[in-house]
C-alpha cells in the first residue's frame, strides 16, 4: 500500500472545508459534523479532522445530531479516518457511495483565455448562471448562495462566454499557497469543445497571479471525461475519499 502523507492530506482537507463552508460546524473527539441545510454532501457530512481520532461513539452522536436537524447522517471518509470507521458503518448497513479522488498539480498549465472573465465576487449573473448549469432547484438556491456568500478567503468566480452568451462557470479559492477548483461546469449542449479546459486553466492562472504555487481539485471517479481532462492539465491523484450513507439515502 502506498504511503500517504497525512499531514498534507489534513492541510488539503482543511482547505476544502474552508473553501466550501458549512453553515454550522460541531467538533466531536477529532471529528467534524458539518451542517448547511442539506445542500451538498460535502457541507452536510461527518469528517475526520484528526488522523489519530478513534470512531468510538461518533456514529451514535452523529445520528442523533443529524436526526435533530432532519437530515441523514452522511459520513465522508478520507485517509484521516481510521479503518474501524468504515468497517463499523458498513456493518451497520451504511452504503458505500461516490468514491472521489483529490488531485494536485503544479500551475504549469495555467493560462488566461479571452473568453473567460473572472470576478472576485459572485455577481447576480454568475449566481444565476451557475445555478442553472448545476441544476440547482429553487428550494436549494438560497442554501447554495448562502454557502458561496460564506467563503471568507480570496475567491475567483469565472464565467466563459461564447458569442456573448455565458455558457460555463467555475469557482476557485486560494489558501496557503494552493488554489482549489470547484464547480467547474459547462452548459451540457456545449460540452466536449474545450470549454472546461479553458475555465480550468484560467482559474489556475488566477491562482498563480494571486500567489498560489499549486492547484487541487476533487473529482468523482465515475466522471471519466473530467478525470482525463484534469490529467492532461497535470493533475495527479493524491488521495481518495468516499461516503457512507444510510440505506437508500444516496
Amino acid at each position: 500500500m502506498t504511503h500517504i502523507d497525512l499531514a498534507t492530506v489534513r492541510a488539503l482537507e482543511e482547505r476544502s472545508f474552508n473553501a466550501w463552508p458549512a453553515r454550522q460546524t460541531v467538533f466531536f473527539n477529532g471529528w467534524v459534523f458539518r451542517l448547511a441545510g442539506g445542500y451538498t454532501k460535502r457541507a452536510n457530512s461527518v469528517n475526520a479532522a484528526d488522523p489519530g481520532a478513534t470512531f468510538e461513539g461518533v456514529r451514535a452522536a452523529a445520528e442523533t445530531f443529524y436526526e435533530r436537524h432532519g437530515l441523514p447522517a452522511v459520513f465522508r471518509l478520507s485517509p484521516l479516518a481510521q479503518p474501524e470507521a468504515d468497517k463499523e458503518l458498513a456493518d451497520a448497513g451504511y452504503a458505500f457511495f461516490d468514491p472521489t479522488q483529490v488531485a494536485r498539480a503544479s500551475l504549469a498549465a495555467a493560462a488566461r483565455h479571452p473568453s473567460v472573465s473572472i470576478s472576485t465576487a459572485a455577481t447576480s449573473a454568475w449566481l444565476e448562471g451557475i445555478t442553472a448549469a448545476l441544476g440547482v432547484t429553487s428550494l436549494q438556491d438560497e442554501l447554495h448562495r448562502a454557502i458561496l456568500r460564506s467563503i471568507a478567503l480570496p475567491a475567483a468566480f469565472a464565467t466563459l462566454h461564447e458569442q456573448g452568451e455565458a455558457i460555463g462557470f467555475g469557482l476557485a479559492v486560494l489558501e496557503r499557497g494552493a488554489v482549489g477548483l470547484y464547480d467547474i461546469v459547462v452548459d451540457p449542449a456545449r460540452r466536449r469543445r474545450g470549454h472546461g479546459r479553458a475555465l480550468t486553466r484560467a482559474l489556475m492562472d488566477w491562482g498563480r497571479e494571486t500567489g498560489a504555487s499549486s492547484a487541487y481539485l476533487q473529482v468523482r471517479e465515475q466522471n471519466e471525461a473530467a478525470r482525463r481532462l484534469y490529467a492532461e492539465l497535470g493533475f495527479e491523484d493524491f488521495y481518495r475519499y468516499h461516503y457512507r450513507v444510510p440505506g437508500h439515502a444516496s
